[in-house]
């Protein structure tokens, strides 16, 4: 069996987590999708980076959507 490389193509990394995600922004992520579609935690954090991207994207293109037929900029 092949020895297992650790790292990628910038070097060795250290085990576990998303390396270079600002927990800041995950925690921004989670409080407005949270806030717009009442989401529990755990809902929220079972959504992979992607998915919860989207959602964000969503949910900004419908309050945009409102904000621009209610004249507010």
């Amino acid at each position: 069996m092949p020895e297992l490389r650790r790292g990628g193509p910038n070097g060795p990394r250290a085990p576990g987590g998303i390396r270079g995600y600002p927990v800041d922004r995950l925690r921004e992520e989670i409080a407005f999708v949270a806030y717009h579609l009442h989401w529990s935690h755990a809902e929220l954090m079972d959504l992979d980076h992607a998915e919860r991207r989207r959602w964000v994207e969503r949910v900004s293109a419908i309050n945009q959507r409102l904000n621009e037929a209610a004249g507010t900029p």
